[in-house]
Protein backbone atom coordinates (compact mmCIF):
# COMPACT_ATOMS: atom_id res chain seq x y z
CA UNK A 1 0.00 0.00 0.00
CA UNK A 2 1.23 3.48 -0.82
CA UNK A 3 2.51 5.28 2.29
CA UNK A 4 0.59 8.44 1.35
CA UNK A 5 -2.75 6.59 1.41
CA UNK A 6 -2.27 4.68 4.66
CA UNK A 7 -2.89 5.71 8.23
CA UNK A 8 -0.39 3.37 9.90
CA UNK A 9 0.68 5.91 12.46
CA UNK A 10 -0.63 9.01 14.11
CA UNK A 11 1.84 11.02 12.02
CA UNK A 12 0.27 9.68 8.83
CA UNK A 13 -3.15 10.82 10.04
CA UNK A 14 -1.89 14.32 10.78
CA UNK A 15 -0.05 14.40 7.45
CA UNK A 16 -3.28 13.60 5.58
CA UNK A 17 -5.27 16.06 7.68
CA UNK A 18 -2.71 18.82 7.07
CA UNK A 19 -2.64 18.03 3.35
CA UNK A 20 -6.45 18.37 3.22
CA UNK A 21 -6.34 21.65 5.14
CA UNK A 22 -3.63 23.06 2.88
CA UNK A 23 -5.93 22.31 -0.05
CA UNK A 24 -8.78 24.12 1.72
CA UNK A 25 -6.56 27.13 2.36
CA UNK A 26 -5.46 27.12 -1.29
CA UNK A 27 -9.12 27.15 -2.40
CA UNK A 28 -9.86 29.93 0.06
CA UNK A 29 -6.95 32.01 -1.23
CA UNK A 30 -8.12 31.49 -4.82
CA UNK A 31 -11.61 32.58 -3.80
CA UNK A 32 -10.30 35.67 -2.04
CA UNK A 33 -8.19 36.55 -5.12
CA UNK A 34 -11.38 36.52 -7.18
CA UNK A 35 -13.15 38.69 -4.62
CA UNK A 36 -10.27 41.18 -4.46
CA UNK A 37 -10.78 41.90 -8.17
CA UNK A 38 -14.22 43.26 -7.33
CA UNK A 39 -12.67 45.61 -4.75
CA UNK A 40 -10.08 46.90 -7.18
CA UNK A 41 -12.29 46.93 -10.27
CA UNK A 42 -15.31 48.87 -9.05
CA UNK A 43 -15.84 52.34 -7.64
CA UNK A 44 -17.18 52.98 -4.16
CA UNK A 45 -20.52 53.91 -5.71
CA UNK A 46 -20.62 50.68 -7.73
CA UNK A 47 -19.69 48.59 -4.67
CA UNK A 48 -22.67 50.15 -2.83
CA UNK A 49 -25.19 49.82 -5.69
CA UNK A 50 -28.05 47.37 -5.15
CA UNK A 51 -29.37 46.51 -8.61
CA UNK A 52 -33.08 46.07 -9.16
CA UNK A 53 -34.12 42.54 -8.28
CA UNK A 54 -31.26 42.04 -5.80
CA UNK A 55 -31.33 42.40 -2.02
CA UNK A 56 -27.68 43.26 -1.55
CA UNK A 57 -24.61 44.74 -3.22
CA UNK A 58 -21.00 43.83 -3.94
CA UNK A 59 -19.55 45.23 -0.73
CA UNK A 60 -22.15 43.50 1.43
CA UNK A 61 -21.30 40.15 -0.18
CA UNK A 62 -17.59 40.72 0.41
CA UNK A 63 -18.07 41.78 4.03
CA UNK A 64 -20.44 38.87 4.53
CA UNK A 65 -17.98 36.20 3.38
CA UNK A 66 -15.28 37.58 5.70
CA UNK A 67 -17.61 37.79 8.70
CA UNK A 68 -19.12 34.36 8.01
CA UNK A 69 -15.71 32.66 7.86
CA UNK A 70 -14.78 34.25 11.17
CA UNK A 71 -18.05 33.27 12.86
CA UNK A 72 -17.90 29.70 11.56
CA UNK A 73 -14.25 29.04 12.31
CA UNK A 74 -13.39 31.22 15.30
CA UNK A 75 -16.58 32.03 17.19
CA UNK A 76 -17.84 28.45 17.05
CA UNK A 77 -14.40 27.38 18.29
CA UNK A 78 -14.81 29.72 21.26
CA UNK A 79 -11.96 31.95 20.06
CA UNK A 80 -11.78 35.71 19.47
CA UNK A 81 -12.49 36.81 15.91
CA UNK A 82 -10.27 39.11 13.86
CA UNK A 83 -13.19 41.24 12.65
CA UNK A 84 -14.61 44.07 14.77
CA UNK A 85 -18.09 43.73 16.24
CA UNK A 86 -19.48 46.58 14.13
CA UNK A 87 -18.60 44.70 10.93
CA UNK A 88 -20.13 41.51 12.32
CA UNK A 89 -23.37 43.37 13.00
CA UNK A 90 -23.47 44.83 9.48
CA UNK A 91 -22.52 41.71 7.52
CA UNK A 92 -23.64 38.62 9.46
CA UNK A 93 -26.27 36.21 8.19
CA UNK A 94 -29.72 37.78 8.12
CA UNK A 95 -28.51 41.33 7.49
CA UNK A 96 -28.92 43.50 4.42
CA UNK A 97 -27.08 46.62 3.34
CA UNK A 98 -28.77 49.29 5.45
CA UNK A 99 -25.96 51.82 5.09
CA UNK A 100 -23.63 53.15 2.46
CA UNK A 101 -20.16 51.71 3.05
CA UNK A 102 -17.54 54.43 3.30
CA UNK A 103 -14.13 54.25 1.66
CA UNK A 104 -12.64 53.65 5.12
CA UNK A 105 -14.94 50.65 5.62
CA UNK A 106 -14.08 49.29 2.16
CA UNK A 107 -10.37 49.69 3.00
CA UNK A 108 -10.88 47.80 6.26
CA UNK A 109 -12.72 45.00 4.45
CA UNK A 110 -9.96 44.92 1.82
CA UNK A 111 -7.31 44.46 4.50
CA UNK A 112 -9.30 41.73 6.24
CA UNK A 113 -9.86 39.81 3.00
CA UNK A 114 -6.45 38.10 3.09
CA UNK A 115 -5.40 38.77 6.69
CA UNK A 116 -8.19 36.56 8.00
CA UNK A 117 -7.21 33.60 5.83
CA UNK A 118 -3.47 34.00 6.51
CA UNK A 119 -4.05 34.18 10.26
CA UNK A 120 -6.46 31.24 10.18
CA UNK A 121 -3.74 29.14 8.53
CA UNK A 122 -1.19 30.22 11.15
CA UNK A 123 -3.68 29.45 13.92
CA UNK A 124 -4.55 26.09 12.38
CA UNK A 125 -0.86 25.17 12.07
CA UNK A 126 -0.45 26.17 15.73
CA UNK A 127 -3.37 23.86 16.61
CA UNK A 128 -5.42 26.46 18.49
CA UNK A 129 -8.74 25.04 17.25
CA UNK A 130 -9.31 22.51 20.00
CA UNK A 131 -13.02 22.93 20.80
CA UNK A 132 -15.97 23.42 18.50
CA UNK A 133 -19.66 24.00 19.10
CA UNK A 134 -21.41 21.78 16.56
CA UNK A 135 -23.45 23.81 14.09
CA UNK A 136 -26.04 22.90 11.48
CA UNK A 137 -25.81 25.27 8.52
CA UNK A 138 -28.80 27.05 7.05
CA UNK A 139 -28.77 24.56 4.17
CA UNK A 140 -29.91 22.10 6.83
CA UNK A 141 -27.83 19.19 5.63
CA UNK A 142 -24.32 20.30 6.60
CA UNK A 143 -23.31 19.70 10.19
CA UNK A 144 -20.06 21.37 11.12
CA UNK A 145 -18.22 19.46 13.85
CA UNK A 146 -14.80 21.15 13.82
CA UNK A 147 -12.75 23.97 12.31
CA UNK A 148 -11.88 21.81 9.30
CA UNK A 149 -15.57 21.32 8.48
CA UNK A 150 -16.09 25.05 9.00
CA UNK A 151 -13.34 25.97 6.51
CA UNK A 152 -14.70 23.53 3.93
CA UNK A 153 -18.21 24.93 4.28
CA UNK A 154 -16.89 28.48 4.25
CA UNK A 155 -15.29 27.81 0.86
CA UNK A 156 -18.61 26.50 -0.48
CA UNK A 157 -20.40 29.53 0.99
CA UNK A 158 -17.90 31.93 -0.59
CA UNK A 159 -18.44 30.28 -3.96
CA UNK A 160 -22.17 30.92 -3.70
CA UNK A 161 -21.58 34.58 -2.94
CA UNK A 162 -19.04 34.95 -5.73
CA UNK A 163 -21.76 33.70 -8.07
CA UNK A 164 -24.14 36.34 -6.74
CA UNK A 165 -21.45 39.00 -7.16
CA UNK A 166 -20.87 37.91 -10.75
CA UNK A 167 -24.58 38.42 -11.38
CA UNK A 168 -24.66 41.82 -9.66
CA UNK A 169 -21.75 43.13 -11.71
CA UNK A 170 -23.78 42.75 -14.90
CA UNK A 171 -26.23 45.39 -13.63
CA UNK A 172 -23.99 48.09 -12.19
Amino acid sequence: MCKENSFDTENDYFYQKNKKMNQLFDVSTTSRNMVSKFLSGYTLDQLNTIPEGFSNNLIWNIGHIIVSQQLLVYKLSGLPMMVPDDLVEKYKKGTRPEHIATQAEVDEIKSLLFETISQTKVDYDNRIFKNYMEYTTSTGNHILRNAEDAMAFSNFHEGLHIGIMMSIRKFI
